[in-house]
């Protein structure tokens, strides 16, 4: 499964994705991780969620995103669900046609490996293209 949540800044979507990540660790039997650029949720999460600081690693778009949590899978097979704080933000990249191909990608890599995944992008909901908004 691939969830987006989308909205401008200011919109209430990293608090309602904390609260998506509080329910996982309720209800989901493994390991659950929050990806961000910067440590802004550190208080926030809950200290079970493994969170991960994406300037601490070179993801330098889509394509090495990918590799990470390919990676990232492949050293923990328990991980089930995986979020993501502001994905344009973490890649650099706000172009929503290369964003829409890395969905299909996180669809693809959900179905294959029996992770879900939900993220926020700062972006206006209603301007996205029907290829982001079918994830919605």
């Amino acid at each position: 499964m691939v969830k987006v949540i989308a909205g401008l800044k200011g919109s209430g979507k990293t608090k309602q994705l904390i609260g998506l990540v509080d329910e996982a660790l309720e209800k989901e039997n493994g390991d659950v991780v929050v990806i961000e650029r910067g440590t802004g949720l550190l208080t926030d999460i809950n200290h079970r969620a493994r969170l991960i600081d994406t300037d601490d690693y070179p993801i330098t778009g889509y394509h090495t995103l990918e590799g990470f949590v390919s990676g990232m899978n492949a050293a923990n097979f328990d991980i089930t669900h995986i979020f993501f704080d502001n994905l344009t933000k973490i890649v650099s990249n706000d172009d929503t046609s290369v964003a829409a191909t890395f969905l299909a990608w996180l669809e693809g890599f959900s179905k294959d490996h029996e992770v879900d995944f939900t993220l926020t992008l700062s972006l206006d909901a209603a301007s996205l293209p029907e290829t982001i908004k079918k994830y919605m």
